[in-house]
């Protein structure tokens, strides 16, 4: 069972946490192909279109990573783009590479990749009918004390 993504809301926050891990990538100056075919890839799974561009008012010529604050919002983030390499239950080594990348960059372990993994892949098992992305982030920091 594949999960869907709630609400307009949340979709937005994870093609903004695309946009950001894109800019982190973009601003290297040199992208191994395969993180480029990784970030395409998921581009293309999230249905990316100019107008996405415009509404969240980016400028590809100018788009620049940029922190995402708290340690809460940072999570938040990485926990988008976990969930988006969850999405179509192929999950391939170069995106977990690719996130973990981005997880280090914004100051998290290595293993909250996989860990954040593990309870997105399990959370189909618990009785939630309901998914609060910033809830589920608050709990997992109390729990992993990050």
């Amino acid at each position: 069972m594949k999960i869907q993504y709630l609400d307009r809301e949340h979709l937005l926050s994870v093609k903004n946490s695309y946009f950001n891990i894109l800019a982190l990538f973009l601003g290297q100056s040199k992208i191994e192909s395969r993180f480029l075919r990784c970030l395409l890839k998921w581009g293309f799974q999230l249905h990316l279109n100019p107008e996405d561009l415009t509404k969240a008012n980016i400028d590809l010529t100018h788009l620049q990573f940029a922190d995402p604050g708290d340690k809460v919002s940072k999570l938040e983030a990485i926990y988008h783009l976990v969930y988006m390499i969850y999405l179509d239950e192929v999950v391939e080594d170069v995106e977990l590479e690719v996130a973990t990348i981005y997880a280090e960059q914004l100051g998290f372990r290595a293993s909250v990749v996989s860990d954040l993994f593990k309870s997105i892949a399990t959370a189909t098992y618990d009785d939630k009918n309901e998914r609060n992305v910033r809830q589920e982030v608050l709990d997992f920091l109390k729990l992993y004390e990050i």
